[in-house]
């Protein structure tokens, strides 16, 4: 294999793995922690919203969620509108 001939790719195949490495694969990560997150989600969570609501997960099913707010106020949201759990200490 001539190198004249392979020189010339050299340099965009590793541009190509830099990408990969640094926008790809953390990428993919964080969407894999993500799904995680929304199916271990469970009845008497306390989550945020990614509108910034507040509250205690109340019913749950495949698709949506609804959220106690206040006493008297229960919100129904998407269920991919979670945007974090909160633990105990937050």
């Amino acid at each position: 294999m001539d190198f004249e001939a392979v020189g010339p790719f050299i340099p965009l195949v590793l541009l190509f793995v830099v990408f990969y490495f640094l926008l790809i694969r953390p990428q993919q990560k964080q969407q894999k922690t993500r799904k995680e997150m929304l199916s271990n989600l469970e009845k008497g969570d306390r989550v945020v919203t990614i509108g910034g609501i507040y509250g205690l997960i109340k019913e749950i099913d495949d698709n949506a969620i609804s959220l106690k707010v206040t006493e008297n106020i229960n919100l129904k949201f998407a269920r991919a509108a979670v945007d974090r759990v909160l633990q105990d200490e937050e």
